[in-house]
Parts: C-alpha cells; sequence; structure tokens
C-alpha cells in the first residue's frame, strides 16, 4: 500500500546537540559482543620482511596524534586512520567517512528521541527514571525500548549508506550478515552496530576505496537485517506513519524505507539517432514516443500526467530474431531519455539487469533483482531498466533447467511489475528483450504491457537504407535512384505498419478472426470485440484478463498517439518546468478518440505476439523430441550389432 506522508523538519539543532555523544561513540568506547564474534583482519600482502598487520594509529605525544587518544576497546576514529598503514595523515576520504558515520549517529539519535516524544516511550522513561513505573506497564515500556533500538539502527543504516553514496566508486565488498543487532535501548543498539561495523573494517578495508565500500555494505546488510527484524515487531507504527526531512542533506527518513540519492548513472554506452534505426516503424515510433512521456514526470506531485490520464507504458517486451535491432532499439531510446534529462537538468538513471546477477548463493540472485528494480523506480529519478536476453536470466517455472537463482529472478519480476504494492508513478519503464521470448515464463510475459516486435529492415527500401548507413563515407560507390531514409519516414511508416494489423498475421489467430467474422459480420462493436476476444480464449487458454487489460492499456497509448513537440524537450520551460495540472491539461488537448480500428489493431497486435510465442514454443519442443527420437533409434541399432 502506497502513503504520502507529511514530512517534519528535522531541526540542526536537534541533530547537534547529539554531536559530542557521536563523537565520543567514535573516539572510543568498550563493548563486550554478544552474538558476534571478533574476526582478525586479513592481512594485506606485502614485500618480504616487512609488517603484514596493519597498526592503530601511535598514541606517543604529537601534534597529529594526541588529541584522538581515547580509552575503549571500539576505537572507530583509531581503526579508520589506520586503513593507510603508517601515514601520519589522515586522507580526505577517510575524514569523510568519520564525518558521515558521526552525523549518521546524531541523525539516528535525534530521530529516536523524536519517536520517543510520539510515541509512549517518552512518558515511560521518565516514569522509570522517577521509578514510578506501573506493574502493568512494563511489558509496554520493554516493548518500546527494542521498537527505539531498531529506529536507531535503521537510520543509522540509512543515513550513513546514503551520506557515503557519491562516493562511492565501482568496488564492491560483501561484509556478511550483521549480527550484533541488539534491542535491549537504542544506546545499547549503537554499541552494538558500531562495534561491527569496527570489525568490518579491521577485516576488509585495506585502503581508502575498500574503506568506502566496506561501510556502505555494512549499511545496506544493516538496513536489511533490522527492516527484517521490524516486519514482526511491536510498537512502531509511530515510526511507520511519520517521515522527517533534514534539509542540510536533503535526507528524508520515511519509515523502513531506504533513502536514495536523486543522481544519475554515467552512461558509456554509444547512442543511436532514431534514423540509424532501420525498419522496427512501431517499435521505434512507441520507443519515442515513450522517452518523451517519461519526461512529463512531475517531481513535486511524483506522478506523470501521462500514467493518470492512461497510456503510459510501464513495461514493454521486444522480441526478434537475433541481429533485427534490439541493442540497437535499447541504445537509441536511452539516448533519447539521456538528452532531454540533459537539458532539462533532470537526473537519468539507466541500468540493465544481466546475467551476472544471477548468483549461486541462495536468495542473492533475488538481492540483486530487487536492488535493480528499487534502483530504477527511485521516484526522485528518471529511470530506463532494461532486461537483454531475459528468457536467460528469468527461469521459466516448471522447467527443470531453470536453476533456483533464475526462479527467484522471475518471483521478483513478476511481483514488481504487476504485483499487489506495484505503484505506476510514471517516472520509469522496463523494457525485456529476447530472440526466444516463448521460453519466459508465461505469467511473467504477460506482465509486459506493451509489445514491440523488433523484427528489423523488412522492404527493398530498407535494406538499401541500412546497407548505406553501415557504409559510411570511405568510398565513392554511387547511391543510385533511391532516396535515402525517406522509407523510414516515422508517421508514414508507422501507419501503414498499424494498418497491416486491421487482418492478424499469424495463420491460427486469421483461422480464428476469419471464424467470428463470417459469423457476426464486422467487428464494429463492443459486443462484437468481447466475442472475439472469447474466441481467442477458446483458441489459446493463456489469453486472459491480463491480456485484455495489456490491449485496452494499448489501445490508451494509441489515443495519446501523439509525440510531444521537440521544443518541449529543447525548452523545458514551454511544458517541462510547468506545474501537474497545467501539464495534464496540456496533454488532455492533445488526446484523440478511441475508434474500433485501434481495438481491433491493439487486440490482433497483441494476440499476434502471443500465437507466435506458442507457435515457436511448441515447435521446440516438437524438434527436442523428434531428436530424442532420433537418439533411441540410434542407440538400439548399435545395441542390436547393426551399424554403427
Amino acid at each position: 500500500m502506497s502513503q504520502t506522508l507529511d514530512k517534519m523538519e528535522l531541526r540542526e539543532e536537534d541533530i547537534a546537540k547529539h554531536l559530542g555523544v557521536a563523537q565520543a561513540l567514535i573516539e572510543g568506547f568498550d563493548h563486550a559482543p554478544r552474538i558476534g564474534k571478533t574476526v582478525e583482519p586479513v592481512a594485506a600482502e606485502r614485500s618480504a620482511g616487512l609488517g603484514t598487520r596493519r597498526r592503530f594509529r601511535s598514541t606517543t605525544p604529537g601534534l597529529v596524534t594526541q588529541r584522538r587518544v581515547a580509552s575503549g576497546a571500539v576505537q572507530l576514529l583509531a581503526r579508520v586512520e589506520s586503513v593507510d598503514g603508517d601515514d601520519a595523515l589522515m586522507s580526505p576520504l577517510q575524514a569523510t567517512v568519520l564525518h558521515a558515520v558521526r552525523r549518521a549517529i546524531a541523525i539516528s539519535l535525534a530521530v529516536a528521541e523524536n519517536f520517543a516524544g510520539q510515541s509512549a516511550l517518552g512518558d515511560l522513561k521518565r516514569a522509570n527514571l522517577e521509578g514510578a513505573l506501573p506493574a502493568a506497564r512494563k511489558t509496554e515500556f520493554g516493548e518500546l525500548l527494542a521498537a527505539e533500538a531498531l529506529v536507531t539502527l535503521y537510520v543509522l543504516g540509512n543515513a550513513i549508506a546514503y551520506l557515503l553514496s557519491p562516493h562511492l566508486g565501482e568496488m564492491s565488498v560483501e561484509v556478511g550478515d550483521v549480527e550484533e543487532v541488539l534491542t535491549d535501548n537504542g544506546q545499547t543498539a549503537l554499541h552494538g552496530a558500531l562495534w561491527e561495523l569496527d570489525n568490518d573494517i579491521a577485516t576488509h578495508a585495506t585502503d581508502d576505496l575498500r574503506l568506502v565500500a566496506t561501510v556502505s555494505a555494512f549499511a545496506e546488510a544493516l538496513m536489511e537485517k533490522v527492516a527484517l527484524r521490524a516486519a514482526s515487531a511491536p510498537r512502531l507504527e509511530a515510526f511507520r506513519t511519520a517521515a522527517w526531512h533534514v534539509a542540510a542533506d536533503d535526507f528524508t527518513v520515511q519509515g523502513f524505507t531506504p533513502a536514495a540519492k536523486a543522481k544519475s548513472t554515467t552512461l558509456t554506452m554509444t547512442f543511436k539517432k532514431p534514423n540509424e534505426v532501420v525498419g522496427n516503424h512501431i517499435a521505434k515510433y512507441q520507443s519515442m514516443k515513450l522517452a518523451k512521456m517519461l519526461m512529463a514526470y512531475d517531481f513535486d506531485r511524483r506522478l506523470n500526467p501521462f500514467a493518470e490520464l492512461g497510456g503510459f507504458i510501464f513495461t514493454f517486451m521486444g522480441d526478434g530474431a537475433p541481429g533485427t535491432g534490439k541493442t540497437t532499439l535499447i541504445q537509441m531510446m536511452a539516448g533519447l531519455i539521456s538528452e532531454y534529462c540533459n537539458n532539462a537538468d533532470y537526473p537519468f538513471r539507466y541500468q540493465n539487469l544481466s546475467t551476472d546477477n544471477i548468483d549461486s548463493y541462495q536468495g542473492k540472485s533475488g538481492q540483486n533483482a530487487k536492488a535493480f528494480i528499487n534502483n530504477i523506480i527511485d521516484p526522485s529519478v528518471i529511470g530506463f531498466g532494461t532486461i537483454d536476453d531475459i528468457d536467460q536470466l528469468a527461469g521459466k517455472r516448471g522447467d527443470r533447467q531453470s536453476s533456483a537463482g533464475q526462479l527467484e529472478i522471475t518471483a521478483v519480476l513478476m511481483e514488481s511489475f504487476a504485483g499487489a504494492n506495484t505503484v505506476v508513478r510514471g517516472n520509469c519503464t522496463f523494457g525485456m528483450f529476447s530472440n526466444y521470448p516463448e521460453n519466459v515464463d508465461d505469467a511473467l510475459r504477460q506482465r509486459a504491457g506493451a509489445r514491440f516486435l523488433v523484427d528489423g529492415p523488412q522492404t527493398r527500401d530498407d535494406y538499401v537504407d541500412i546497407l548505406y548507413l553501415l557504409m559510411g563515407k570511405n568510398h565513392d560507390i554511387p547511391l543510385g535512384d533511391h532516396t535515402v531514409f525517406e522509407a523510414q519516414a516515422i508517421k508514414k511508416a508507422v501507419a501503414a505498419s498499424f494498418a497491416g494489423h486491421l487482418k492478424p498475421h499469424e495463420a491460427g489467430l486469421l483461422s480464428v478472426y476469419e471464424d467470428v467474422q463470417a459469423k457476426i459480420g464486422a467487428l464494429d462493436t463492443i459486443n462484437k470485440l468481447g466475442t472475439y476476444l472469447k474466441a481467442i480464449q477458446e483458441a489459446d487458454p493463456r489469453f486472459t484478463g491480463r491480456a485484455i487489460k495489456n490491449i485496452t492499456d494499448a489501445v490508451k497509448v494509441r489515443a495519446m498517439d501523439f509525440e510531444l513537440p521537440d521544443e518541449w524537450m529543447e525548452q523545458p520551460d514551454l511544458f517541462l518546468f510547468k506545474d501537474y495540472d497545467t501539464k495534464k491539461a496540456m496533454i488532455e488537448d492533445m488526446r484523440q478518440p478511441i475508434t474500433v480500428d485501434m481495438v481491433v489493431q491493439e487486440i490482433n497486435r497483441y494476440a499476434d505476439s502471443e500465437f507466435r510465442y506458442a507457435d515457436k514454443s511448441d515447435e521446440v519442443a516438437i524438434e527436442g523430441m523428434v531428436r530424442d527420437m532420433g537418439r533411441s533409434v540410434e542407440a538400439k541399432k548399435r545395441y542390436l550389432g547393426g551399424e554403427v
């Protein structure tokens, strides 16, 4: 369930009053671990004759170290300083990490204090100090203290991860499960968590880059562990239903939801221009429209007018034979969105979920997929997520060749694309691409709201255009009687492509279509269209209510069969920077009425794809059985002493 929470400003003075405690904690405190175990630091490999154990700063009096001497077994400040060996000065990155941890501690204590004030914990603490705590409320007091501990730990991890996110590089560190999660009270909880952080730094941080990666990984692991514990813990409603905003860091605490900086990803792919995509007219046109649709997203309202009016494509599937242009389509769409976001100074985030995310460790593949989804759906960015070769990445349920990791990814994608908690804000879209869509799980494939047939160049003009494009300029071969790219004129080509779907393309569906028309005549009423849909379902039982929803969504997209003007993307003041209601009204003025032809074309386009997948799937199965039978015959012949 999605809900909008009013944010309370977490005042800087409320944070500042906890900085003294935070400073004392990073300088040194004693802690006897109850659950976790101290791990010996992994020795860094050095030249023969040199010591291999990293040392703490010397406590000999001196200008640099004297003021940092602290008592206690856990000394985070000294631990961080020791990361670079014997350098007498703290590096800028080390200082950044310590500042982030100290501020995160102060923020967590300030939020915990607010939580105590909003719940009954504040009153019970005062009563306990005065020795006046009623016996009947001791259980409640204990539960609230445990809740305070979980709040403190979650905000600590959330703030550390958020504050360090701009400093993360490509390096990643696996710190494992966080064990020392103590729920006696907030102070004890902090001691346990910081003890474990100190342990992780000693074990993994052999240089500054690994230090940042280690502390960030610890923060993520801490949030995950605490959120899991909080799912069944009582007395947390006051935290879940409130939100605090730290203006200086633009950091928002909103229950057990990780905060994320609205930062773009750096794209290193080669972008393609629309005229460099030859053929694939409908897929290209809808990709270009979708790129502009995303830009209508309103960051203040956190909603896109297209998502409210209908016609926004949240998920789509592009399928076609190898070499027909799926990768080129991704490069074109990512390039367009990136260019538009640069013009408007919007944060843009692109990510591809690849086979590298399949992990043999149980549960890790699902975590990778969930992290991918969360990264793209972040409402503070414009997001584009792709899943190339999804037939290899997501397992088909019931297929014995699907690994546990592939099935985990399938479950995450199904829940994220059309689950009970899925909220489509209109700030992001997901594209699934495959050469063999028949190998994708049926339920996951049906969660693709739109279908893009990527069939590459088809006509003679298409082949001349692609040859001209790929040949480049380093030749003197004349062009001949041909107007370059005239066949790629998008409006004309798309109109012809849509008109081609007034009749089905697949033989099985064409038979159903002609049979229905022979019985009831032209499909010109809702009743007749519904009759056609039922006939398709009788021919293919997988054609369910979800298919009807996808078709009606596609029809609504056709009602929005216009491109937002290029000037609106180039000059953001004309549209992008307008308020939500103005943008919605401007889009409504451009809407077109839905026609019978639109509905018939979209039914045929969607059903064609399902019949195509089914035919391919059946053909693959038949070919497999034929091969098996051939092997069986050959094996029997050899066994009986026949020909070898």
